[in-house]
């Protein structure tokens, strides 16, 4: 049987973090639901990670996720799920702070590849985003260590300026006129139903990405970059690291997640 693709809300909300769905299929140590807030993993950031409550109270450790050729999300689970579970509605929800910690270092990273590109020509080659620390391959002639401070102020300034970000879709047709979306030399976003997804931090860049963001750019944290490492003549490796910002009580006195 073939299933349909499966709606993903992270596309249209980066900040979905929990939704209800409905078990659609069991294969293996997997489900798939009709719709989900889990990010399945892509231009180097990691799957999300979270929990499927079912309506009994019953909770499933989901510690993994992808899709498969034909858009469908598989949940992978920590136990087996019973095939009898295919129509049951559950509560799924991510794992929140990881979800942001990875949002806060995408962000980043955009922010970096296009200063990389802009002001020195360099094109990204590989990217592994991490929780506490991230890397970023560039093909970057004449790099030398001396610009790394110039590279962090840079960076920092955009963070400063407090720029919001949004998202929105093209078609694939419109973004094969729009060389300026791409930061890559060799990997292609990925083509959703006919659509490339487009993410912009206003007043500064756009680029095509199905990744997951940070709303404003403050909320990102320090940027520095600690590590950096030849891999080739003009192929350098740059570990990136940042400090949260300062944690903000909205007036309701609710802790925000952005810090």
């Amino acid at each position: 049987m073939t299933l349909p693709a499966t709606e993903r809300l992270y596309l249209q909300d980066d900040h979905c973090f929990d939704t209800d769905a409905t078990v659609i299929a069991v294969r293996d140590a997997a489900m798939a639901f009709d719709r989900t807030c889990f990010y399945p993993g892509g231009g180097g950031q990691p799957p999300d990670r979270g929990l499927a409550t079912f309506e009994s109270g019953t909770a499933v450790d989901i510690g993994s996720v992808h899709a498969d050729p034909d858009g469908v999300i598989w949940h992978a689970c920590a136990v087996a799920p019973s095939p009898d579970t295919v129509g049951a509605r559950v509560r799924l929800a991510v794992d929140r702070e990881r979800r942001l910690a990875l949002a806060r270092y995408h962000t980043v990273l955009h922010v970096l590849n296009t200063i990389a590109l802009q002001d020195y020509g360099a094109w990204i080659t590989g990217v592994q985003i991490g929780v506490d620390y991230s890397r970023i391959d560039f093909k970057w002639d004449g790099f030398a260590a001396a610009l790394t401070a110039a590279v962090e102020a840079k960076v920092n300034a955009v963070l400063d300026a407090n720029r919001p970000l949004r998202s929105y879709t093209i078609s694939e047709g419109a973004f094969r006129e729009r060389q300026d979306l791409l930061r890559t030399l060799e990997v292609k976003p990925p083509v959703v139903n006919g659509t490339v997804r487009v993410v912009e931090i206003e007043g500064f860049d756009a680029q095509a990405c199905g990744g997951t963001h940070v709303p404003m750019t403050s909320h990102v944290g320090r940027f520095s970059i600690f590590r950096v490492e030849n891999k080739g003549r003009i192929n350098k490796r740059l570990y990136v690291r940042l400090e949260r910002p300062v944690l903000s009580v909205s007036p309701s006195g609710a802790r925000d997640l952005f810090w």
